[in-house]
């Protein structure tokens, strides 16, 4: 299932790590983001840096990580913490996920699962994801739902979600 998260106020330290957990994360332009664990003495957790590390350099990570440093959602957006700025982000967040869910689940599904495996992945381990993938929607019941859906019958419904990892 995609995870849009919908981002005001303070998003510090674990707020921010879970916030990173989101496949899409809408934040206002004032909002304020810091990686704030080293003034506790701690460092970032929760699989924090495993996913900070999919959107920004390691020189942006080390310096919002070593500093603790405060920024704001204009900021967060121009390094990638952010995807999209709003200054309703909650209705933009809403926004985002009624598209995805225009679709076939398994194909949304199957995207998100494909992503994550192939993103970091060599090209030959990243296109047997691809065609792994595509096989196990290709002519099934959703993929059909969705042929139908672009030809004569828009409000044809999607079944459940039949694919897994």
């Amino acid at each position: 299932m995609p995870v849009v998260a919908a981002i005001h106020g303070n998003c510090f330290g674990a707020g921010l790590q879970l916030a990173l957990g989101a496949d899409v994360r809408v934040a206002r332009p004032d909002a304020r983001f810091s990686i704030m664990e080293a003034k506790w003495g701690l460092i970032p957790d929760m699989g924090g840096v495993a996913l900070l590390r999919e959107l920004m350099s390691i020189d942006r990570a080390k310096q919002l990580t070593l500093s603790a440093q405060i920024i704001d959602g204009v900021e967060a957006e121009r390094i990638g913490l952010v995807t999209h700025l709003a200054d309703d982000p909650l209705a933009r967040a809403h926004e985002i996920a009624g598209q995805m869910s225009r679709y076939s689940p398994d194909a949304v599904a199957a995207g998100k699962f494909l992503l994550q495996e192939a993103w970091q992945a060599s090209e030959k381990q990243a296109t047997s994801a691809e065609r792994r993938y595509q096989r196990r929607l290709i002519g099934r019941i959703n993929q059909r739902v969705s042929l139908a859906r672009n030809a004569k019958q828009p409000d044809k419904p999607f079944h459940k979600r039949h694919i897994d990892r």
